[in-house]
């Protein structure tokens, strides 16, 4: 840059026209044009300084993580922060990582295509890259690009990769064979699954299926004391389900943090169920006995009846007497053979 600073004096002060301007040529530059010409080699140095930003560059240098002019000053036009790349780039030489300018610079223009927070984004996806790369996780630039575009913090997965996280479930009730009830707590140590970041079901499909299944070995256990024998059963149950399958977590473990005994669900079912034969069998002896008392006022009426009849057949024997005595009927005759 000196040699065009200087070939540049050198051709200003040569120029006839603009020493005929300030003062005699036989006579040398004046002090007006040796002004002129300082104060525009200053302000050219100042500009070329803001356009192309010394620093990074010499950082980069120092760093052997040589960034260009030429790359600077399209960074410059394309509207890319000199700053947001050179500065990640030499993050990535210092962690054995080959990453180029141009890999770096079309993340940044992808992610302000994609509408996504800019600021420091490239670093963390550097970063995360060095902290697989340390912790040989299988992590590539193009599969870390792929996560951030599809807006997924790939900093914070790497560091889940690395420590996994623990995901403490809500209580969880279920009954066993015999009919008494457990309530069961569980801890889930998970670990971030780079692979099915884009498209894996989240951290509440892995608690559903963790309580579906904690449930359902519960419920298949003959007695609750076995249960809260050996509680470690139903992890080891859990776990061979594979349910962290299309996730993006990969479960560590699984363990049960505490178990409660609670009702007697069973016997509660059968005391419910003798109250419900209790009634059904009441109520059938009260249609019963209605029943019955229905058909005694039914005999009680009948009775009623016939007595009435009785009385009407008592009612007619003096008339028929008095008829018969009328008409002589009653007078007995002899016998001829008396």
């Amino acid at each position: 840059m000196g040699d065009i600073l200087n070939s540049f004096f050198v051709g200003v002060c040569n120029n006839e026209g603009l020493l005929a301007f300030f003062g005699d040529g036989n006579e040398g530059v004046s002090s007006l044009a040796i002004l002129f010409i300082a104060g525009l080699v200053v302000a050219m140095f100042v500009f070329i300084l803001w356009f192309v930003p010394m620093r990074l560059w010499l950082a980069a240098r120092f760093a052997r993580a040589g960034v260009s002019f030429r790359e600077l000053i399209g960074m410059r036009l394309r509207g890319v922060p000199p700053a947001e790349i050179v500065l990640p780039r030499i993050s990535a030489v210092a962690g054995d990582l080959n990453l180029s300018v141009s890999e770096l610079e079309s993340l940044y223009l992808a992610l302000r295509s994609a509408d996504v927070p800019l600021r420091g984004v490239v670093a963390r996806v550097v970063t995360a890259l060095i902290s697989a790369h340390k912790a040989e996780i299988d992590l590539d630039f193009e599969l870390a690009s792929n996560v951030v575009l599809a807006g997924r913090d790939i900093l914070d997965a790497v560091e889940m990769s690395v420590r996994p996280q623990i995901i403490t479930m809500p209580k969880v009730t279920a009954v066993a064979k015999d009919g008494i009830e457990l309530s069961a707590i569980a801890r889930i140590t998970v670990r971030a699954n780079i692979r099915h970041l884009i498209g894996g079901a989240g951290q509440e499909t892995i608690m559903a299926r963790v309580g579906e299944s904690v449930v359902s070995t519960i419920g298949s256990s003959e007695t609750y004391e076995g249960v809260l024998e050996n509680p470690d059963r139903i992890s080891a149950t859990v776990l061979e389900k594979g349910l962290d399958s299309e996730t993006m977590y990969t479960i560590v473990s699984i363990d049960i943090q505490d178990v409660d005994v609670g009702r007697n669900v069973g016997a509660q079912l059968q005391t419910d169920q003798a109250m419900a034969d209790k009634k059904v069998y009441q109520a059938k002896a009260e249609a019963r006995r209605a029943m019955a008392v229905a058909e005694q006022q039914e005999w009680q009426a009948k009775t009623q009846e016939m007595r009435a009849k009785v009385l009407e057949a008592e009612r007619e024997v003096p008339l028929a007497l008095s008829t018969a005595l009328k008409k002589g009927v009653l007078v007995g005759k002899r016998s001829p053979d008396k």
